[in-house]
Formats: structure tokens, sequence, C-alpha cells
């Protein structure tokens, strides 16, 4: 496996270096608006087979990088595998989405949390990170991948999805020392959950805190902040993945991205709610920045596309340390030719801005 791939500009803008163009890639772009990735998935039987089969999910990992000029990979899994390894029994149900049998409905089951060895429980996850990244073969990054310890929290108490997943809030006003137990377990698993990814070959790292947008912002800092913190401290100081950059993305968490940016992350990404210049004269030189095309743009007419991407990239400037993205994960219902229309977009105005300057 080559240390540094043949296409680095990814690797290179999270670490805000100069590069050729914008590098892009997608989020959820392994996924169901892809016709092989829908073959794969019959062949698997279920989401969860999928998930679980190294070898699938490093089938449908390369795909999107195969098909499309992206910039990188990330590995094929799930969010919520760490509380699956920790008992709470994950399914899926057609149409509803994820789902635990045994949420987390006392005090003793919370204490009774265990973090899990990622390479005996999430095994399966390590080993698909080792096949994509043998088989990517230097072509580009392979991002690994967890979620935050609030989002954890949210699904692992409501024990399935919510719009406020007020099971949680609750908790975390009526016992806020259990609810903080709670967090810090999830850290910790997350921290060993994402040190075994780049064990097994990982070349970065990005957090997913899809609910942290759903707090007060006092809350927000005391719940989601102060443990994405806490990740972000632990990976700097391991030797192991110092050097692997890390990228948060809390939703709807815009207001506070100078205190993310102080979190010792490499990139924030951002949804389509905020302007991306304006986010980049927040931040500063502190990090980089990922995103942030709204997902519904890749349903309008390849022109429109075509301009909405030119006004992100002009919006940030051709300063070093933009990754292209959607501000939230690609949906299923689109044309793939807009795909390829947005990737080529990207490239070629990311080229443009930089003779600009």
């Amino acid at each position: 496996m080559a240390d540094r791939p043949n296409n680095d500009r990814f690797l290179r803008a999270l670490q805000r270096q100069p590069t050729d163009t914008t590098p892009v890639w997608i989020m959820r772009q392994a996924g169901r608006y892809l016709p092989e990735y829908r073959a794969t998935r019959k062949r698997a039987g279920s989401f969860l087979t999928l998930a679980k089969t190294p070898e699938l999910a490093c089938e449908v990992t390369l795909q999107p990088v195969e098909r499309f000029d992206l910039d990188a990979a990330i590995v094929f899994s799930d969010i919520l595998t760490i509380p699956d390894a920790m008992g709470l029994g994950l399914y899926f149900v057609e149409g509803e989405g994820p789902k635990f049998r045994n949420p987390l409905r006392t005090a003793e089951a919370i204490k009774a949390l265990a973090v899990p060895d990622p390479e005996s429980e999430l095994r399966y996850v390590t080993d698909a990170v080792r096949l994509a990244r043998h088989e990517l073969d230097g072509k580009v990054p392979l991002i690994g991948f967890s979620g935050s310890p609030w989002t954890l929290a949210c699904y692992m108490v409501e024990g399935q999805g919510s719009r406020d997943f007020a099971r949680l809030k609750a908790l975390s006003l009526d016992q806020p020392a259990l609810t903080h137990h709670l967090l810090d377990v999830n850290a910790r698993a997350v921290i060993a959950y994402l040190t075994a990814q780049v064990a097994a070959g990982a070349q970065a790292l990005m957090v997913f805190d899809t609910w942290g947008g759903l707090l007060a912002p006092s809350a927000f800092r005391e719940f989601s902040q102060r443990y994405l913190q806490q990740i972000a401290k632990a990976l700097q100081h391991n030797p192991l993945t110092a050097n692997i950059p890390l990228i948060l993305f809390s939703k709807g968490a815009g207001a506070h991205l100078e205190g993310l940016a102080d979190s010792g992350c490499a990139a924030l990404g951002l949804d389509w709610t905020i302007d991306i210049g304006d986010a980049r004269r927040r931040v500063g030189e502190r990090v980089a920045l990922q995103g942030n095309l709204d997902p519904a743009t890749l349903q309008a007419s390849p022109t429109a596309l075509r301009q909405e991407v030119t006004a992100v990239i002009d919006a940030f400037g051709p300063h070093p340390g933009h990754v292209f993205n959607l501000g939230h994960g690609i949906t299923p219902n689109i044309d793939l030719e807009n795909v390829a229309v947005l990737v080529d977009a990207v490239h070629s105005h990311g080229r443009h801005i930089r003779q600009l300057d």
C-alpha cells in the first residue's frame, strides 16, 4: 500500500496546502443513487449483511470512484456500528430507517455500557478498510468515519430516528451526570474505533454529528462540542493518528464554527445553510472547510448546477483549504449524469479560480 495516494489533492486541501484544483467527494457517494450499488445490495439480501460483509462493503466503497473522477473514497459502513457492537441490536425496517432492539431505557443499562474492541466486535469494518485500501492501490485516499457521541446517544436512547430526540434531551436536563457518562463512553468508543480504522489503512477521518444542531447553544457546547473536542485531542496525542486529518461535520451547528475550529480538527464540514465565504472569514486559517452545496441542486438542470458549483467555489475564493462536497448526503432520486457534471464543474472552476489568484 502506498503511503501517499497518486491523487493527494484531498489530503493536501485538508492540510491547507496548495492544490491544482478543488478536490471533491460526496457524502453517501456509495449508495442507492448508483445502479451498481443497488445490484450489490440485492445480492447481499439486506443492508446489514452488505455492511457486515467486508468484501461487499469494499465493493460498494470502490463503485463511485470507479464511475466518477472523485478525489476520495469513504469506507462503506453505518454510523450506528458502535452501539450495535455494545449490544443494542441494530436492525432496519424498510422505509423507516435504523432501530435498536435494546434501547437504553434505564440508568443501569447506561452504566453497564462498555467500549467495544474494534478488532473483535467491529472487525468487519476494519477488514473492509483493509480491503478497500488495498484495492484502491493508491488511486485516491480512503476516509474512515464514525457517528459523534451525541448522535449515537440520540439513537441509543430513542431506539430509532426522531424529529427532536426528546428522550435524550430530557435525560440531559434531568440527569446530566448520567448523560455525560453515556457520552464519555461513546467518545472513548469513537476514539478506539477511529484509531483502529487508521491502523487498518484509513488516511483521513470524519465524525458525523448529524443531530448536534438540534441542541440549544449552551447544551451544544456541553453535550456535543465537548466530546468532539475530546475525540480530536485524543487523536492528536496518539502517534498513530496525530498526522491523520480529522473532519468534524456538525449539521445545523453553524453558530458554533469558532468553537469547533478550536477543537483540534483539521477541517469542518458545512451544511448548505451557511455561506462558505462567511464561514471562512469566521474561522480564518485555523481549519480547512468542506462543503457545501445543497443536495437538492443535483435535481436541477446541468446549467443551474454548474452555476451553483461556481458560486460555492467563488464564495470560498482561491485560498487553499477547500474540499468541495454537498451540505449533506446525496439523495437516491438524482440523475447520474448530474453527478458527472458536478465533479467536472468543481475541477474545472477550481483550476480557473487558482489561475486568477
